[in-house]
Formats: structure tokens, C-alpha cells, sequence
């Protein structure tokens, strides 16, 4: 391995400038306000967590983990996602807290990149977990929020496409059976010309091709489950539509439905889902920037069952879709020579008390005085024996 160069990061870091910085800032503080709202209380948990525990059940790829080595020789992880981290809290520090739970989270998350392609490696997810509670209504709330959470944020354009893991199971397995893993993966990729090619050399009849690529046709509003309901008729894939039409009447109630549709071929890449899934897509942005679902197991590896849901929002990715920039805070500058130093820093601090931003600047350290002066709203110079303005 050759050396990296002085200025190199690590494959998939980033450095954040000052107008980013205070864009995700500005963003992050009207999401959690927002969660806030909905009653969801913010927690943290640790950067490192044991591979054994949370590292395996995040579900994460193991050559995606960050690993390394404590002092006595356990295996850690830097967290990869959130929701096994918070299901672990749940079972240890929150163990007396009564069920359901409405948790929310604002942390970097670390996911190893062989070959970068524009992914980060670190990046901030904000995000909640409804814990405990298994009905319906729990689905159509965690979804509805973030919906709010978007449109708070700023951004005015955007779908949520909404799935079932339970009616994909359902018919993959009615037909493949065993086999289903490769397709599944075909419709995680969204290869769809793929998912296609396998279909048509799988040694099944005509019949049971047609329902497969039926699949890929199954997205609209609630008119589309009719369709759904002909290609299976197993209890599983029953129960998931029936789910589903009762989530749409849910996020009816909520006035929502305008932004969402359904797409029975989603599948995401977390294999602790057990329910509904969802992503959420931005007009002028060619990946999703927020996602979620239920997953009902998850806490029982924990040690303490509980049936749940959630969802994660990627910080980058919204202030891309949002595309403006943050809104500067004004500031104002204060030269001082040092026979005046000392007025300067008086002025400095009353100005502060007014909740003023103010920047005291030795006039002596300054090689281009229009420039500075550029950056600010006003610039008082406290220089010699007279006080002015510029």
C-alpha cells in the first residue's frame, strides 16, 4: 500500500464546509423540532458498539462493518445503522419503560465502501423508532411524520413509494420456494431487466412466469391491490393486503395520500423487515433519501420482543434535493488597532448581549481590508482616537 498524500481522506469521507455545515444545521433543527411535535424523544447511543451484539444484527454487510480491536481483545464495530443500536437501548437502559416507545435519533452512521462512486462512507441520518406497538395505525403514523418532516425541512416535492416484504415473501416462495433469494436480490437492486431475464430461464410453467412478472406491474393507488390479490392466494400474501389497504386508509386520514403509492415490488436491503416498507424519493434526486418499515423481530434478539417501526432520512441527500443555500446569520466586524483594543472588546460583548454574531479582528492581521470588510453587514473601526463607520 503506497502512502496517501497530504491532502487525501479515507475512501468515502468527506469534509464539510461552513455554508454545508450550517445548511444541515439549519435542516436538522427543523426536523427534530418537528418530531419533536409528534411526541418522539431524542436519544443517543455510542459509535462503538460490539460486533457480536449490534454488528450482527444490524444486518449490515459484514465487509461493509468498520472493525476493530479494544483493549481486551472484543471485536467492535463503528454503529452502521441506528435501529439495532436503539433496540439494544431499549432491552438494557430503557428495560423498565413501559411499551410503546417513540424514540427518535440524530447520529453519524458508517458503512465501509470498496469503491466510492459518489458514496460516503459517513454520513448523518436522522430518523424515529415506534416501538411497541404492532397495529396499523403505528405504520400509517411513522410514515405520515415523515412526510411532515420533509415538507417542514422544506422540501415540497416528493412521493413515498410504499411496500410489503410480506406479500413479495409470499408469492416468491409460492412459486420458487427456496430459490427466492436471487430474484429478491434482482428487485433490492431494481434490476428489473434482470429479475426478467431470470424469470423467463427459471424451469416453472407459463403461468407461473406471468404471475412473477406481474410483480413488476404492481404500483399505483389502492385500485392496484385487486390486481395484487389475483397473482396469490396464499394466507401470507392475504394478510399483507390486507394490511396495505388499511394503511392507505390510514394515511387518507392523515391527508397525505397524494404523496405516497404503492410499489409491491420494493424491497430494501435491511433483512430484519417483516411488514410494511417504505422509501421516499425527491423529485430532482435519482436515489431515495429517506426510508424505513416494520420490523417485528428485531427486538426479541435482544432479548426483549417488541413489535416495531421506523424510519431513517439521510441528511446529505435531503439538502441536495433541497438545493437552496442556508440562510447566513449577519454578522459584524469590529477593527481594532491596540491602542484600542480594549474598547473594542467592551463593544464586542455589549453587541453579543443584544444577541449580535460579532467577529473582533486585529486591524493589524488584515492584507486585504476590502475583502474582509466584504463578509459582513457592518464593520466598525475602533483605530487611533476616532470611532467610525464603514
Amino acid at each position: 500500500m503506497s502512502k496517501p498524500f497530504m491532502f487525501e481522506k479515507p475512501l468515502g469521507m468527506r469534509d464539510t464546509l461552513p455554508e454545508m455545515y450550517e445548511m444541515k444545521k439549519q435542516i436538522r433543527e427543523q426536523l427534530e423540532e418537528e418530531m419533536s411535535a409528534w411526541g418522539y424523544q431524542m436519544v443517543e447511543t455510542p459509535t462503538l458498539e460490539y460486533y457480536e451484539t449490534v454488528g450482527l444484527a444490524s444486518a449490515i454487510l459484514d465487509q461493509q462493518l468498520f472493525k476493530l480491536l479494544d483493549q481486551q481483545g472484543n471485536t467492535l464495530v463503528l454503529r452502521p445503522d441506528m435501529t439495532a443500536p436503539i433496540a439494544r437501548l431499549v432491552a438494557s437502559s430503557m428495560k423498565g419503560e413501559a411499551y410503546p416507545l417513540r424514540l427518535s435519533y440524530q447520529s453519524n452512521l458508517y458503512r465501509a465502501q470498496q469503491h466510492e462512486g459518489g458514496k460516503p462512507a459517513e454520513f448523518e441520518q436522522i430518523g424515529v423508532e415506534l416501538i411497541g406497538d404492532g397495529t396499523v395505525s403505528a405504520d400509517g403514523e411513522v410514515i405520515a411524520l415523515m412526510a411532515s418532516a420533509l415538507k417542514s425541512a422544506g422540501l415540497s416535492h416528493f412521493k413515498i413509494a410504499i411496500g410489503h416484504i410480506g406479500y413479495v415473501n409470499a408469492l416468491l416462495e409460492d412459486i420458487v420456494g427456496e430459490q427466492s433469494d436471487t430474484l429478491r436480490r434482482f428487485l433490492y437492486e431494481k434490476n428489473y431487466v434482470g429479475f426478467k431475464e431470470h424469470v423467463k430461464n427459471l424451469p416453472i410453467s407459463s403461468i407461473d412466469k406471468g404471475r412473477l412478472l406481474g410483480l413488476l406491474k404492481l404500483r399505483g393507488d389502492k385500485k392496484m391491490l385487486t390486481d395484487a390479490s389475483k397473482l396469490v392466494s396464499t394466507e401470507q400474501g392475504a394478510k399483507a393486503l390486507a394490511e396495505l389497504e388499511e394503511l392507505w386508509q390510514v394515511l387518507e386520514s392523515y391527508g397525505i395520500e397524494d404523496f405516497v403509492k404503492l410499489d409491491l415490488n420494493l424491497v430494501l436491503h435491511m433483512s430484519y423487515y417483516t411488514g410494511a416498507v417504505f422509501e421516499g424519493y425527491s423529485s430532482n434526486l435519482g436515489v431515495p433519501l429517506c426510508s424505513g418499515g416494520r420490523y417485528d423481530e428485531l427486538l426479541g434478539k435482544f432479548e426483549r420482543p417488541g413489535q416495531a417501526t421506523g424510519f431513517g432520512l439521510r441528511l446529505d441527500l435531503l439538502v441536495e434535493a433541497i438545493g437552496k443555500k442556508a440562510e447566513q446569520r449577519q454578522a459584524t466586524c469590529i477593527m481594532f488597532s491596540k491602542e484600542r483594543r480594549a474598547e473594542a472588546f467592551r463593544e464586542a460583548v455589549s453587541l453579543r448581549q443584544e444577541g449580535k454574531a460579532v467577529v473582533v479582528q486585529d486591524i493589524a492581521g488584515v492584507t486585504d481590508l476590502d475583502g474582509m470588510s466584504e463578509q459582513f453587514t457592518d464593520v466598525l473601526y475602533f483605530i487611533g482616537q476616532k470611532k467610525g463607520e464603514a
